[in-house]
């Protein structure tokens, strides 16, 4: 993550209302807590504000190691513990977000990052608990890390007695009380102020393409013989195909494994090569905004939109951004899909209408069907019975029902002829679906010149699904 290299800290930059924002944010929130508190600039070095703390300066380094006295310097650059804090921070500021921790003695700590305009310019601390499991602490085995920790001052007895004073706390509690914590070190953050939220969100996509990842070593780690490593995958094009079809169906989450996925065989076939990779996701970001968004009328991404996610990508710096910008582009063309289907799966029952209503006079599956809306057989017999309120097997049989009708009044053709051309086994069958849907049999039908039969398409459209189409 950015570091705020080219500025000084957030306290030193803004002045003295921030960092007395800040004073008091802490001590509000260390009375109200309890805990130990401490703030550090960007350099990492912790700040000691001039007020009055429940801790000392020295218990707010590390509230554990009271007894700690170097021999010489500045205390706050030799505490032997700094460094364990310093890579705490980091990794929050890596994920942008809270990052709890333990020292050697089972002390347990938390940290939040603080930014100003995007860059790193600081962070907050808390810390108080021992972790539950470890009540008790043995140092024994620690006899020389406790010496460093008190410079040889305070006995081991009396170092044990003093840590083991510290109260016990379950994970639950320090998860609740990294989250304030991280409450307010977003209030103390400036310019984006969303920037958290940015780096959570692209930690936990890098997490999950990095497990994929792990799968693929381990996948071709070996050749078929056990010689050495096979060779690494091409680029997944049927991975791309079958991520593009998820996203025209609605299905998101199936979207986005398929996007992680993809970009985790690009990044294990393509180690070091981000120019490589930033092609293939162009190449990707031109086929995404060829998705048809709008499914009752057609249409795709504007013009404009396209250019600035292409923009975005030739901007891009890293793998983590390339990989955010994807997610986003899907998202916005799902949410765009989302917002002109009148009713869920409107598109894809307004495919499947035309397709039966050209086709019903021949022999057809639900298979056949439910391939050209674009959803697999269960799932689409289950929507279309919502949306039509019958089975796909009924709006069959009414349909060639309804031709039938024509038939008998409008030609000469026999029963049997008629049965045939609209589909049915044969002519018995044909007479026992005609009369359950009309209340007649056939001949009678055709000799009294008619009856009441419902036009199917028209009629049997759920109101909704109506709406959506028109």
């Amino acid at each position: 993550m950015r570091e705020n290299k080219g500025k000084t800290s957030i306290f030193r930059d803004q002045g003295k209302n921030l960092m007395e924002k800040a004073e008091k944010m802490m001590v509000d929130y260390n009375h109200a807590t309890g805990c130990g508190v401490c703030i550090y600039d960007s350099a990492y070095k912790p700040l000691f504000p001039d007020i009055s703390w429940d801790c000392s300066p020295e218990k707010q380094i590390c509230p554990y190691c009271t007894g700690f006295r170097p021999g010489s310097g500045d205390k706050q650059e030799t505490f032997p513990c700094q460094e364990m804090h310093i890579s705490a921070i980091k990794e929050a500021n890596r994920k942008g977000g809270s990052h709890i921790y333990e020292c050697l003695l089972g002390l347990t700590f938390w940290t939040s990052p603080i930014y100003t305009e995007g860059f790193f310019s600081g962070a907050v601390r808390g810390s108080g608990f021992l972790r539950e499991s470890k009540k008790t602490v043995d140092i024994s085995s620690n006899e020389d890390n406790t010496l460093v920790m008190c410079n040889s001052e305070i006995p081991n007895e009396e170092f044990k007695e003093r840590v083991n004073s510290f109260p016990a706390a379950d994970g639950e509690k320090v998860e609740s009380l990294s989250e304030m914590l991280q409450v307010c070190a977003e209030s103390l953050s400036t310019g984006n102020e969303d920037y958290h939220e940015i780096l959570k969100r692209r930690t936990e996509q890098q997490e999950a393409i990095g497990k994929i990842i792990t799968e693929l070593e381990k996948q071709y780690s070996q050749s078929a013989d056990g010689s050495g490593k096979s060779e690494k995958p091409g680029y997944p094009l049927e991975k791309e195909k079958a991520l593009l079809a998820a996203l025209r169906m609605g299905d998101i989450e199936e979207t986005k494994k398929l996007l992680n996925e993809l970009m985790a065989m690009l990044i294990f076939s393509n180690a070091g090569q981000y120019k490589y990779i930033q092609f293939r996701v162009t190449e990707l970001v031109v086929l995404l905004s060829r998705v048809e968004i709008n499914p009752i009328k057609g249409g795709n991404l504007s013009t404009e939109t396209n250019s600035q996610n292409l923009k975005q990508v030739q901007d891009a710096k890293s793998i983590e951004e390339l990989t955010d910008i994807l997610h986003m582009i899907v998202d916005r063309i799902s949410d765009t899909i989302s917002s002109f289907r009148g009713i869920p799966h409107a598109a894809a029952l307004k495919k499947a209408e035309d397709f039966i209503l050209e086709n019903f006079t021949r022999k057809i599956s639900l298979k056949e069907i439910a391939t050209v809306a674009g959803l697999s057989p269960p799932y689409f017999s289950t929507i279309f019975k919502e949306e039509m309120g019958e089975n796909l097997s009924k709006y069959l049989n009414r349909l060639r029902v309804e031709k039938a009708s024509r038939y008998l009044l409008e030609t000469d053709m026999s029963l049997s002829e008629i049965a045939s051309c609209c589909c049915f086994e044969d002519q018995s069958w044909f007479s026992k679906i005609f009369k359950a849907y009309t209340g007649i049999s056939p001949g009678k039908y055709r000799n009294q010149g008619g009856g009441l039969i419902r036009n199917i398409g028209d009629n049997n459209l759920s109101e909704g699904f109506r709406k959506a189409v028109n």
